[in-house]
C-alpha cells in the first residue's frame, strides 16, 4: 500500500528531483573518497561538509513547506524544532567522549566537571546509546510540537498571532538553554565531539557518510510530504489554507488536522538537526534564534511556497548566497540583503522561483499538447464538425 502511495504521488518534476538528489548522495562522496587530492573532479572534505549542512537545511525547508504552503500555519519558531533534534544528537555525541575530555572524567562531561555537577541529570541518562539518542530526535520536537499545536489550535489560534506565539516559543526556549544550571552547556553548548557509532566523526569517510545520509534524509522527507500533500488528507490540508471556517462548517476536524500535520512536520525538523550537529560540531543557544527560523521562512519563500521542491531549492540557493557574501567584504551587510531579497520575491516573484516557472511553463505545456493533437487529428483526417448552414 505504501509503496503504491509513495508512486502514485510522484510526477515527472518529482521524480527527476529524486533522482538528482539521489546521484549527488552517491557521486559527490565517492569524487571526495577515490579521486586523488588535487584532481579537478574531487570535492573537498570541507565541501562535502558544506554541502551534508545545505541538505539538512533541506529537510527543514520541506517541514515548512508542509505546514505554511499547504496548510496555511506561518510557524516563525520551527528553528526551536531543528535545535532540539540538534541537542538530543549532542547529548548523544557527549556521552561518546567518556575519558577522552579534557577532565578525563567517563561519565561527566566536560562543561558539567567544570560547573562542579555532583552526577550525571537524569535526563542526560540514556544518551549513551545510539536508539534511544534517535527516538528523543522525533519524541523530543514531536511531544512539543503536539502540546504547542493542541493548546493553540484548540484555541484557534490562527494568523499572525500564531505566528507571534511560535516566535515566542523559540525565544523563551534560547533563554532557557543559555542558564548554566539547565544542563546543556548554557552559552557553549555542546562540541568537541569525537565519534558517532565508533566512527571519528572528523574522518573523510564518516563525514561522506553523513552527507549521503543527509541526502537520504532529503529524499524521505520529500517522499512523505508528496505523499501527505497528494492524498485525500492534502485536499483537505489545502481546503484549511484557503477557507478554514468553511472546512469547520462542512465537518472536518480542522484542529486534528493541523495537528497532525504540525506534529509530523516538528520530527522532520527535528531529524533535520540531528543530521547537522555532528556534521557541523556543535550546537549551542544560538539554534534557537528566532531570526534563523525567520531566514528558513525566507527560503521557502524564495524558492516557491506549496511546492516543495521549491522548498529545498530555495534553501539551497539562499544559503549559498550567505556563504559567498558572508566571506567577504559584504558579510556585515548580509541581513540586509537577505531582506532585500525577501522583498524583491514578494514583489517580483511572489510565487518564488518554482512557483513562477510553473505558472510560466503550465500554459506553455498545455498549448503544446492541444497544438500536437490537433496536428494528429489533421492527419488522420479528423477535423472538428462545423455547424450546418
Amino acid at each position: 500500500m505504501m509503496p503504491h502511495l509513495l508512486t502514485r504521488s510522484l510526477d515527472r518534476s518529482a521524480t527527476l528531483f529524486v533522482l538528482v538528489v539521489a546521484a549527488l548522495g552517491v557521486v559527490i562522496p565517492l569524487s571526495n573518497l577515490l579521486l586523488p587530492s588535487g584532481s579537478a573532479l574531487q570535492v573537498p572534505t570541507y565541501l562535502v561538509a558544506l554541502f551534508g549542512k545545505y541538505a539538512c537545511y533541506a529537510v527543514l525547508a520541506l517541514s515548512i513547506d508542509l505546514i505554511w504552503g499547504y496548510c496555511g500555519i506561518l510557524s516563525l519558531g520551527h528553528g526551536a524544532f531543528f535545535a532540539l533534534g540538534g541537542y538530543a544528537m549532542g547529548m548523544y555525541l557527549m556521552r561518546q567522549i567518556g575519558s577522552r575530555g579534557v577532565y578525563g572524567n567517563p561519565i561527566l562531561p566536560d562543561f558539567m566537571v567544570f560547573l562542579n555537577y555532583p552526577k550525571l541529570p537524569w535526563y542526560w541518562h540514556g544518551f549513551d546509546m545510539f536508539w534511544f539518542a534517535a527516538l528523543m530526535v522525533f519524541l523530543v520536537p514531536g511531544l512539543l510540537a503536539f502540546c504547542f499545536g493542541w493548546l493553540a489550535f484548540r484555541s484557534r489560534v490562527t494568523g499572525v498571532y500564531l505566528s507571534i506565539i511560535t516566535q515566542a516559543m523559540t525565544y523563551a526556549l534560547l533563554l532557557a538553554f543559555f542558564r548554566n544550571d539547565f544542563g546543556f552547556g548554557g552559552n557553549n553548548g555542546l562540541t568537541d565531539f569525537k565519534d558517532i557509532l565508533g566512527f571519528n566523526v572528523q574522518a573523510d569517510g564518516t563525514r561522506a557518510a553523513l552527507f549521503s545520509l543527509s541526502c537520504l534524509a532529503v529524499i524521505v522527507a520529500f517522499l512523505i510530504c508528496r505523499a501527505v500533500v497528494t492524498s485525500k488528507l492534502g485536499k483537505v490540508l489545502i481546503a484549511v489554507r484557503d477557507a478554514e471556517s468553511r472546512t469547520r462548517f462542512l465537518g472536518y476536524r480542522v484542529e486534528s488536522y493541523k495537528l497532525f500535520v504540525f506534529t509530523l512536520s516538528a520530527c522532520m525538523a527535528g531529524v533535520a538537526g540531528a543530521l547537522y550537529v555532528p556534521q557541523v560540531g556543535i550546537i549551542n543557544p544560538s539554534e534557537f534564534a528566532p531570526g534563523n527560523s525567520i531566514e528558513a521562512v525566507i527560503w521557502v519563500a524564495v524558492g516557491g511556497r506549496g511546492t516543495l521542491v521549491g522548498a529545498a531549492l530555495g534553501a539551497v540557493v539562499v544559503n549559498y548566497a550567505k556563504t559567498f557574501f558572508t566571506s567577504g567584504p559584504l558579510a556585515p551587510y548580509w541581513l540586509f540583503m537577505l531582506g532585500a531579497l525577501f522583498i524583491l520575491v514578494t514583489l517580483l516573484l511572489p510565487r518564488g522561483i518554482v512557483g513562477t516557472f510553473n505558472s510560466w511553463w503550465e500554459p506553455l505545456k498545455e498549448r503544446r499538447a492541444s497544438a500536437n493533437a490537433e496536428s494528429a487529428a489533421a492527419e488522420d483526417g479528423v477535423s472538428e464538425p462545423h455547424m450546418a448552414e
